[in-house]
């Protein structure tokens, strides 16, 4: 049998998690649900990305990606196949995922939706909701 080049190969969406704290006060002036996962649209997910406060945390994501780099830090070959959009964020993911160790070689979406984020807010008990908007991602 003829060596692989990869130990796995993952396919799956190509999420940046975006992480900041907020008060109880910012879930309902922005009429979040708490502790849920909400999905939203395009035009909300630009509205909430503007609104989180302080600097919010990027950690590029989505399951197959954080599995591929998984086992790159266990010292095998990862590899991962998702779309990004040619964006700031999308920037972000291939950065995070070189860094990583992960090969990542998927053509950017040149003209079309945004990369796929996901807005975790964090109250001060320890209590995520998430606003997860799709973008490039369904474009693979």
């Amino acid at each position: 049998m003829a060596d692989a080049k990869f130990d796995v190969l993952t396919i799956g969406n190509a999420i940046v998690d975006v992480f900041a704290k907020v008060d109880d006060a910012f879930l309902e002036n922005e009429g979040m649900d708490k502790s849920i996962m909400h999905l939203v649209d395009a035009e909300r997910s630009e509205y909430l990305y503007s609104r989180l406060p302080g600097t919010p945390q990027h950690i590029s994501g989505g399951s197959c990606c954080n599995t591929a780099v998984g086992v790159s830090s266990l010292g095998g070959n990862g590899a991962f196949i998702g779309k990004v959009a040619e964006d700031d964020l999308g920037t972000i993911y291939r950065k995070d995922l070189t860094k990583a160790g992960v090969f990542y070689n998927t053509p950017t979406l040149i003209h079309g939706t945004s990369t796929a984020r996901s807005m975790i807010v964090i109250t001060p008990d320890g209590e995520r909701t998430m606003n997860t908007y799709l973008g490039a991602c369904q474009e693979l």
